[in-house]
């Protein structure tokens, strides 16, 4: 009887705690609203519950659905609190130490969610960062097949030396910057995901109104998920490899040179796998390939140079193991001994693994050779290959599938108002670059229908220079390509773009330079957002070229106070020029007003113009005197290196 009894008084319990009035995870104590547009307050509550809200001098109240769901709407406020929001149903809600202020959703990849604590100066931010008027909410990593109702629990948290080295640094070294100027409490809502792609980003509706995003529909959950990949992938891989098993059992074998590998299939390379038949294929899959040497090749020690490996390889030559590396964008480079070369053939084996997105070899062709001291034998071209196994999906990944960050992280905070959007993302899509150029506008576009802003102010920050400057080409970047896709963007209204090929880092991918990135975020904001139209909020950007003679003339809008180099006195650095041979040479340039005059010696008839086309353009060194660079541009519309590229899922 006691037990039926305490069992009762337990599920009585589970159903009035269900009952409580709830608040959605983005309201907590410190949070700020946004002023000047009507405060939505929503959360969950009994069915047909009525819930109070209050705020100021103001209150309202709503009555729970079928479903338990509530929302109420405030007027619009001035910037001011500290205030206590209270909810009141059932039960009662006091959030304490709210304002109210302009609200920024700051989002994207790693180089957004790099915190203060690991930017330049950290200690010194960290100890002076009393602002008690800045705050920041950090939403949970979370995954979602369908558009989510809330975000994970998380809370908002003032700015102070124990907090502070968790928040975004971009976000922050904004938001200082504006209430420094503007005096208003600034929020930072931080939604970033580092090495998520552009397309997890995307919305379910832009989704559908682009083709090659389509989705016959979305799994229920991950074990769906899982378990449709495992079939696609095993169909996929028996009819790519004729047959051949997919779970390839022992593989000791083939790394050794007398393996038998006639019966495998073939992939070309530096190219990825994704596309030569293996799509969406996460896993590992062993590449050989048979060199054959001179016996003055074989007498001396040699470099194997693999180009660049998407993502983990090991790589034996002649069934020894020389090296391995993780690492998508790290050139490979291994000593091999001579003792390991013979006269006749040779055998390099690599197994290469695939954690998501493109795998295999990519890059330049001329990269992929095995130099032996003044020669070298090329790697690029067809290479026996097999997939020794494919990657398990027990666990969902956010660039598994479009929709999933915003499912999760984004789609829940649409109900809320903001000021605008913070956009640091790209590295992870430089392989698609050229698709880019139509996906970063469709999510600018979608995010503003989502948020039902048609001209929500959306500040970006191009990608930054990276990796080493003896890799620099002018036959082609991807990085180039993935900068021209952004800056493409510009196109659309109420967009400002932060170039920051200045403080970026050849050895580091997440250059540690934020303040700078804070600052220029904040230099479009208070521009074009609140008024300061004195300010110049962005270096020199391309607008035509004229060709007169030999020499091309260069046009710029944003020139500010007029162009300069980045050092007083230095030659202009970072122009190439062709003719219709479409071979680039490094051009001498110089400036003349505000445009600038470029020319080779070697091109009499100049076509088009390039400026900063290379993985690392740190040393293009065109300013204007408001201390802002150019950013990099081509005059040409000539085929790229990204242009057959596609999105693979």
């Amino acid at each position: 009887m006691r037990t039926n009894f305490v069992a009762l008084i337990l599920v009585m319990a589970g159903a009035m705690a269900q009952a409580e009035v709830r608040l959605a995870h983005v309201f907590t104590d410190h949070m700020v609203l946004q002023r000047h547009q009507s405060i939505h307050v929503w959360g969950s509550a009994r069915q047909g519950e009525t819930v109070h809200v209050a705020l100021n001098h103001q209150s309202t109240h709503s009555t729970a659905d079928g479903q338990g769901h509530w929302r109420a709407v405030l007027k619009a406020e001035a910037a001011g609190g500290p205030y206590v929001l209270t909810v009141r149903g059932d039960n009662t809600i006091h959030l304490k130490d709210v304002l109210v202020g302009d609200v920024w959703l700051a989002s994207g990849q790693s180089n957004m969610e790099l915190t203060v604590g690991q930017s330049n100066d950290a200690a010194r931010e960290v100890a002076q960062s009393d602002w008690v008027l800045i705050r920041h909410i950090k939403v949970p990593k979370t995954v979602a097949f369908q558009p989510a109702a809330d975000i994970g629990e998380s809370a908002w948290q003032v700015s102070s030396p124990a907090n502070t080295g968790e928040f975004s640094a971009a976000g922050y070294f904004f938001a200082r910057k504006l209430q420094q100027e503007l005096g208003v409490p600034i929020g930072i809502i931080n939604a970033s995901w580092g090495g998520s792609n552009i397309e997890t980003w995307l919305s379910p509706i832009a989704l559908a109104a682009r083709p090659e995003f389509a989705l016959a529909s979305m799994p229920a959950d991950a074990t769906e998920y899982g378990a449709r990949y495992r079939h696609r992938m095993t169909t996929l891989i028996a009819r790519w490899q004729s047959g051949i098993p997919v779970e390839a059992g022992s593989t000791k074998g083939w790394k050794e040179p007398d393996f038998d590998d006639r019966a495998w299939a073939t992939l070309r390379a530096p190219l990825y796998w994704e596309d030569q038949g293996l799509e969406e294929l996460d896993g590992v899959v062993w590449h050989r390939r048979v060199i054959e040497l001179t016996p003055e090749q074989a007498a001396s020690a040699a470099t194997l140079q693999l180009g660049m490996i998407d993502d983990c390889d090991e790589t034996y030559v002649n069934g020894q193991r020389v090296g391995d590396t993780c690492g998508w964008e790290t050139p490979r480079r291994y000593g091999v001994p001579a003792c390991l070369l013979k006269p006749g053939n040779n055998l390099v084996a690599v197994r290469v693994t695939d954690t998501g997105g493109g795998g295999g070899f990519h890059g330049e062709a001329s990269a992929m050779r095995l130099q032996t001291g003044a020669d070298s034998v090329t790697l690029a071209g067809d290479w026996k290959a097999r997939v020794e196994s494919i990657s398990s999906k027990d666990q969902i990944a956010p660039n598994d599938l479009p929709t999933l960050l915003f499912n999760s992280m984004v789609s829940p905070l649409t109900g809320f108002p903001i000021r605008g959007v913070l956009w640091y993302q790209g590295e992870s899509n430089v392989p698609r670059a050229r698709q880019y150029a139509q996906t970063f506008p469709l999510l600018i576009q979608d995010w503003r229908q989502q948020w039902q802003q048609p001209r929500l102010p959306f500040y970006f920050v191009q990608l930054a220079s990276f990796l080493p400057l003896d890799r620099n080409s002018l036959v082609g970047s991807r990085w180039a390509e993935l900068r021209d896709a952004q800056r493409q963007a510009l196109k659309l209204p109420g967009t400002g773009m932060v170039v920051a090929t200045d403080i970026g880092n050849a050895n580091d991918i997440h250059p540690r330079n934020k303040q700078g990135v804070g600052l220029r975020l904040a230099l479009h904001a208070l521009k074009n957002e609140y008024g300061q139209k004195q300010l110049v909020a962005s270096g020199p950007q391309y607008q035509s070229i004229r060709v007169r003679g030999s020499q091309v003339e260069v046009s710029f809008s944003e020139v500010g106070h007029g162009l300069v180099t980045a050092r007083s006195g230095a030659t202009l650095r970072g122009f190439a020029v062709a003719d219709h041979r479409r071979q680039f040479l490094p051009a001498r340039a110089r400036i003349q007003g505000n445009k600038v005059i470029v020319s080779h010696s070697a091109v009499a008839h100049p076509k088009a113009v390039r400026y900063g086309w290379v993985d690392n353009p740190e040393e293009s060194n065109l300013f204007n005197r408001n201390g802002l660079p150019a950013s990099p541009f081509r005059s040409d519309d000539w085929p790229g290196l990204t242009d057959q590229m596609k999105y693979h899922y």
